[in-house]
């Protein structure tokens, strides 16, 4: 039997942050969805109208499954997506035919504190509860396959191969002859 995590997860600050994106999705998903037009004008893409009502419409499920499913991370997954999806479509409007686009470039800055935040908040829900990741040491590796010690002195022979040495009027810039 699969067991979900409750709306009080263990992780307060989890809870809390998915909470305050749960309401933050929900007037941002009104706000494409009550004005796209005016959206879309303020970042000089006009034919992104339909598309910014479509991602209102994600934002105020993803908001709604937030505040009251008993299971927030497919919600808080799906608002990572959402993020990946919202860059995208602002990158797009960054194009050089844009007289918006220092604003579209806020705007997309915004979407990734957004998502950092989001990302950070997915992590965390999705993290077993009282169980911590584990911790791998790697202390004792030296990233040599036969050791450090077989790897000690072994350039000590080493000849530049011909086709990696200076061409002969540049030699004089690493310390040979000076050009004649």
């Amino acid at each position: 039997m699969r067991t979900f995590l409750s709306r009080h997860h263990a992780d307060p600050t989890a809870n809390t942050i998915a909470q305050a994106l749960g309401w933050f999705s929900i007037g941002l998903g009104a706000l494409e969805i009550l004005a796209p037009r005016k959206m879309a004008r303020t970042f000089g893409m006009p034919r992104s109208r339909g598309v910014l009502a479509g991602y209102g419409v994600r934002e105020i499920a993803s908001g709604v499954g937030l505040l009251w499913a008993k299971d927030r991370r497919p919600w808080i997954w799906s608002r990572v997506g959402g993020d990946a999806l919202d860059v995208a479509t602002l990158a797009a409007g960054m194009g050089p035919s844009n007289p918006r686009r220092g604003t579209t470039g806020l705007a997309m800055a915004m979407g990734l504190g957004v998502a950092a935040l989001d990302i950070f908040c997915a992590a965390r829900l999705s993290a077993a509860p009282g169980r911590a990741a584990p911790v791998r040491d790697y202390s004792a590796r030296s990233g040599w396959p036969r050791g450090a010690a077989a790897a000690r002195g072994s350039a000590r022979d080493f000849a530049t191969p011909r086709d990696m040495r200076a061409p002969p009027g540049l030699r004089h810039l690493n310390g040979g002859e000076q050009p004649g």
